[in-house]
């Protein structure tokens, strides 16, 4: 639940407490970085285990 929040606040954040610093952290900085809501929902996927 608590990662599902920091998905939507802090994308990166959660991804990083997820799965650690590997190609998803990487790839959700770069897609948080060009666009917000991208970021978000790959936050999301991974965060839920669905990618």
């Amino acid at each position: 639940m608590v990662e599902v929040i920091l998905a939507i606040l802090l994308p990166p954040l959660a991804v990083f407490l997820h799965d650690g610093l590997g190609t998803s952290f990487w790839i959700n900085i770069i897609l948080t970085l060009l666009f917000f809501i991208p970021g978000v929902i790959h936050a999301l996927l991974v965060v839920t285990d669905t990618i």
